[in-house]
């Protein structure tokens, strides 16, 4: 299981082959990559990312090890950026292997739904107008409420 959050942009390409070639056991191996979005009148600057050192990167391997046992996976990563990122840049990235595409597809939703709604990550938005904080939206929970079952 490979947790990482970093300042440094990553190269999707390369992270994808990496873990795709750790896996020994698996026949699906699903990517996600999340996309700094502009804003809706297309005036971001920049998004800012802060977490909390330690406690981010816990909560993070807590919900990869819910997601290894839960969907019997082969290997999982979790990679999140901090600090400042235009529009367009890559935010994160989940990785999912398991012997099968449904255990493979289901755990990247998972993570992904977490990430959403619960990882201790603050994101505030930068546009000329001023500093906007971005908060939990209802759908992101909606998502997440899935899994509780």
């Amino acid at each position: 299981m490979d947790i990482r959050v970093q300042e440094e942009a990553f190269d999707l390409g390369v992270e994808a082959r990496d873990f795709a070639q750790k896996t020994r056991a698996s026949g699906a191996v699903v990517t996600f990559t999340g996309i700094v979005r502009d804003t809706a009148d297309g005036t971001l600057d920049y998004m800012d990312i802060e977490h909390y050192p330690g406690m981010t990167e816990a909560a993070l391997r807590q919900i990869a090890d819910d997601a290894l046992t839960k969907w019997s996976l082969e290997d999982a990563m979790i990679l999140h950026r901090i600090g400042k990122m235009r529009a367009g840049e890559m935010i994160m990235m989940v990785a999912t292997a398991a012997r099968h595409r449904k255990d493979a597809f289901e755990a990247a939703e998972f993570l992904m739904d977490f990430l959403k709604s619960r990882a201790p990550f603050w994101k505030k938005e930068v546009t000329k107008e001023g500093v906007t904080w971005v908060e939990a939206r209802d759908e992101d929970e909606d998502a997440l409420s899935r899994w509780s079952s």
